[in-house]
């Protein structure tokens, strides 16, 4: 199972359109994020190779290059709401060695909108996919990163975050995370090294803005950056404490691993599943054989391609597939990995639950979500309620639509928390603002 660099890039955002008024106005006008100047030193496909010496301190910035971007309207004073740069950051995989990540910092033009200092946003991507072209970061200057060998098209799926928080004046920091764009396997899911990636992501807006550790901050994130952000939430504590974490919204966090890849086994993005058996078996090769004598050669040749792909390769490739269909005894890879000896300490080493946030978090979760499951988020919820956390939990009552399709049920939530009610927005904003939230908690 080998990483193939370079393959295609389609993220989720393609899937993932904005058909309602206020979500188109959030693109057409707090997005319209300006290009600073167009300056490059280097080609950009070696923005993303280390240098041979980094400074090994989590958070540390090691390169930062001007970053144009997608333009449309400016301000309201005549100015470009923002100005980027793509930046590669130290971080920490998950047997503490450092190891280069990459990103894109956005610094707002506007004053911030909200009461206090300026605040930074730290993304956290949903899925994207695990070939280097996938990296979030090198979608942002024009809104998609197209290749022609093979042909390949990335659109920035977080657009509308990023747009959204810049039109209120806040700075934004989205992570690649560890693996996406620079060298080594994506290791997706793994919930130490995205908490990692952003809280030093934190670290490392905080040194490009000049305000230091007190900066006000909050995580946001939605399915995969649901899950890396309330890894951060309760892992800020004992790896970054000196940062000021105001607020978190996980939604739809694949906080328990096992149930959210048995549910996503046979739906439109059943491929994901590769995503998260590469990356287990990137850290801890001894499962490489026994896992490859469960699969069938045309199950390797899936696994090996799944590698380099990104999450529209799996849609169009792969659509609703089955895991069974590549295992020697036509079982799920999942039943094949509890079969497992070596892979036992996978799941639990995983389960975002175990440790306590010490800032407010807000969950929200779709009842009817078909890709990450409802019950596993709200008992993450449970979890952090009985260790004494502050969390709020918010059930999404979108009705089931078209099931397994994934598109309606799993990220219709997402555009509805996050942006057209304003529950997660108003949310981290009070957090941001100072407005006390009462201790404990509130699960519906």
């Amino acid at each position: 199972m080998h990483s193939l660099k370079g393959t295609l890039v389609f993220p989720r955002a393609l899937t993932r359109i904005r058909t309602t008024a206020v979500a188109t106005c959030s693109i057409l006008v707090a997005a319209a994020l300006i290009p600073a100047a167009v300056a490059t030193a280097q080609p950009i496909a070696d923005f993303y190779t280390p240098p041979a010496e980094f400074d090994p301190s989590p958070g540390s910035v090691v390169r930062a290059e001007p970053l144009p971007l997608l333009a449309s309207f400016p301000g309201a004073d005549g100015t470009w709401p923002g100005r980027a740069q793509r930046v590669m950051y130290t971080s920490r995989l998950q047997d503490d060695s450092p190891v280069a990540v990459t990103g894109t910092y956005i610094e707002a033009s506007q004053p911030w909108q909200g009461d206090g200092e300026r605040p930074t946003i730290i993304v956290a991507p949903g899925t994207v996919g695990q070939g280097d072209q996938c990296a979030p970061s090198r979608a942002f200057a024009t809104g998609l990163n197209v290749a022609t060998d093979p042909l390949s098209v990335s659109v920035n799926q977080e657009l509308l975050a990023s747009s959204v928080w810049i039109a209120r004046g806040a700075r934004v920091f989205v992570t690649d995370y560890i693996g996406l764009g620079t060298p080594g396997v994506h290791t997706y899911v793994n919930r130490v090294e995205e908490a990692h990636a952003v809280l030093d992501a934190a670290r490392a807006a905080n040194a490009l803005s000049g305000t230091g550790s007190s900066t006000p901050t909050a995580l946001w994130g939605y399915s995969q950056g649901g899950g890396a952000v309330a890894a951060a939430a309760e892992l800020q504590q004992s790896y970054s404490p000196e940062l000021n974490i105001k607020g978190t919204w996980a939604g739809a966090p694949p906080a328990d691993l096992l149930q959210t890849l048995d549910q996503v086994d046979g739906t439109l993005i059943g491929g994901v599943i590769g995503f998260a058996v590469n990356g287990f078996v990137a850290r801890r090769p001894e499962l490489l054989e026994p896992f490859n004598a469960r699969l069938t050669p045309e199950g390797k040749a899936a696994m090996a391609a799944l590698s380099g792909s990104c999450i529209a390769d799996v849609i169009l490739d792969y659509p609703f597939l089955r895991t069974s269909t590549y295992t020697s005894d036509h079982q799920s890879l999942l039943a094949n990995l509890r079969t497992i000896p070596e892979a036992a300490p996978v799941f639990d080493e995983q389960r975002i639950g175990t440790l306590t946030p010490t800032s407010p978090v807000l969950i929200t979760s779709g009842r009817n979500d078909d890709t990450v499951p409802y019950a596993q988020a709200r008992q993450l919820a449970v979890d952090w309620c009985a260790k004494g956390a502050t969390v709020d939990f918010r059930t999404d009552e979108l009705p089931p639509i078209l099931p397994g399709a994934v598109l309606p049920n799993h990220y219709g939530p997402d555009v509805l928390d996050g942006y057209v009610n304003g529950s997660a927005l108003d949310y981290i904003t009070d957090r941001l603002d100072d407005i006390p939230v009462a201790d404990g908690c509130t699960v519906d």
